[in-house]
């Protein structure tokens, strides 16, 4: 079997903000495949779509409507064949979304199971009874804020929503939802699709018995801006019913040959690299799993080599998939911008660092340009979360802006009116600027793929972290013959080490290596033989 997936490099495509092909202002399936090349020409290995599927967009298409077929604002599934096509033609793998621990309110399976309590699907979706004072049953919050529960007058109970009240989640200790969903796999399967990214992947099980969830530890007196973060969700997630599903999706996806699974594991920081080892541990469950811990604030070397370390010690036989930015999330060079010498020198050390990882990597949209976070008005908000938690949360319409293909009127993304602005400073980081300039972000993230690429020690072999102070990461990676020493300065200031390697080799920034010194300008790596 081809593990074509085992140490490959994924890029994100939030199809909204890609490319607008018919001038509507939201990108679509035709933009995204006539920007193809560009992913292929990058280095990367497959493309991942965040959901496409009929939705009524509350929550951006994480609200399913039809999981068989295209929103219209996308564009139809022929559409979509051509697509998968056209990236096959490319050398390059598509994965899709898979947002199956909820659905929207719209979709007829909750219309039929909020008729009746009797009806063939009432047991589909996690139904409860009110306290006797009419209080929900327990104290479940959302992530968007508010009880985790809503009324429902047909059937005078309570519904279980995780996100939005407008996506209800599935009761997957019912075997008919387990089935339903693998029969919605499947008929992607068939259509060529390469994989799945399995959203919230470990939110399909609740409780049984609806316990409540204990508060969290917590250092700080004050309330979290978000209640959800203010509980230890015990009861309302990560069950340990969820293993044997992982393994149901897995024995469908071995049933087609060279497919893969990727799950998001949304978990509390001290147990979430613990699930991920969890749910890829062996080949029977995951193929790959990535979490939240390389996607905050947190820049250090302890940090990065804390999360990949336990990750192997928890599964030596699992695989991990990192990333620093995504759709939910402030984008890393913002993030991080206070460890930095410059956006584009904190952009270029970050690319080589996340390339280097054991692991297979995903890359979002506009990272390859260095691109940072837009500086939203609440005027501008279509972010959920962001209009509940704003001002101390703006949501995350600041990382899911356009792409900004060249300096033209709105990047070169749409010849209409954008679903979100295009602003100055993310212009200013354009492709087209970009190309064939030497040292660019973009340049530089294609030699660090290309170097990826040809590199077995890179792409699968194991790591040995060396003891090196604060700011410095450094690490071996060993394949067979191959021994690559990778070292990091996670800082803005110029940092001086002694180490073994004997000369520098790749893609390196600020870098100089004489005798057995190694200097490393701010920012800067070097990778060593």
């Amino acid at each position: 079997m081809n593990e074509w997936w085992r140490g490959s490099v994924t890029y994100q495509v939030y199809p909204r903000s890609f490319q607008d092909s018919n001038g509507d202002g939201i990108g679509d399936l035709a933009g995204i495949t006539q920007r193809l090349e560009h992913v292929a020409r990058l280095g990367a290995d497959a493309v991942w779509l965040s959901p496409v599927f009929r939705s009524p967009m509350a929550d951006m298409g994480y609200d399913v409507s039809d999981y068989r077929d295209i929103d219209p604002l996308f564009g139809s599934l022929a559409d979509f064949d051509a697509l998968v096509a056209r990236a096959h033609a490319l050398g390059l793998k598509v994965i899709i979304d898979q947002v199956i621990s909820h659905c929207s309110k719209d979709h007829p399976a909750f219309a039929e199971s909020r008729a009746s309590r009797t009806n063939p699907k009432a047991d589909w979706f996690v139904w409860a009874d009110p306290r006797p004072d009419g209080t929900p049953p327990n104290n479940w919050v959302s992530v968007f804020g508010g009880p985790a529960w809503e009324w429902d007058t047909r059937r005078r109970q309570y519904y279980l929503h995780n996100f939005l009240p407008s996506q209800p989640d599935f009761n997957f200790h019912n075997p008919a939802v387990q089935d339903w969903h693998l029969a919605n796999m499947r008929f992607w399967l068939e259509r060529g699709v390469d994989g799945f990214r399995l959203d919230t992947v470990n939110y399909f099980f609740h409780d049984r018995l609806l316990r409540s969830n204990p508060p969290e530890e917590r250092e700080e007196n004050e309330p979290a801006v978000n209640p959800y973060d203010m509980q230890d969700h015990l009861y309302s997630k990560t069950q340990p019913e969820n293993l044997p599903f992982l393994e149901r999706i897995r024995a469908l996806l071995d049933e087609f040959p060279d497919r893969t699974t990727v799950g998001e594991v949304g978990e509390a920081k001290r147990r979430a690299v613990q699930v991920m080892a969890d749910y890829t541990r062996g080949d029977r469950r995951l193929h790959m799993a990535y979490s939240f811990d390389m996607l905050g604030p947190e820049f250090t070397a302890a940090h990065f080599r804390s999360k990949i370390e336990r990750f192997f010690d928890g599964a030596p036989d699992g695989w991990p998939c990192w990333a620093f930015s995504n759709h939910d999330v402030i984008r890393h060079v913002t993030r991080w911008e206070k460890h930095g010498a410059s956006p584009e020198a904190l952009a270029r050390l970050a690319a080589a660092m996340l390339l280097s990882f054991e692991g297979s990597i995903c890359l979002y949209q506009a990272e390859e340009l260095g691109q940072t976070e837009t500086d939203i008005l609440f005027e501008e908000l279509t972010d959920p979360p962001g209009i509940a938690f704003w001002p101390e949360y703006k949501g995350r319409d600041g990382c899911r802006t356009p792409m900004v293909w060249d300096a033209s009127a709105n990047g070169g993304f749409t010849t209409g009116h954008p679903w979100l602005p295009v602003k100055p400073p993310q212009l200013a980081r354009n492709a087209a600027s970009q190309e064939g300039v030497p040292g660019s972000v973009l340049e530089t993230y294609r030699a660090l793929l290309a170097f990826r690429r040809a590199s077995p020690a890179l792409r699968t072999g194991r790591t040995q972290f060396l003891d090196a102070p604060e700011p410095i990461l450094a690490f071996r990676r060993d394949a067979g013959a191959q021994s690559l020493t990778c070292v990091f300065n996670l800082s803005p200031t110029r940092q001086s080490l002694t180490v073994a390697g004997r000369q520098i080799i790749g893609p390196s920034q600020h870098a100089k290596l004489s005798a057995s010194h190694l200097d490393l300008g701010p920012n800067g790596f070097a990778y060593l033989v």
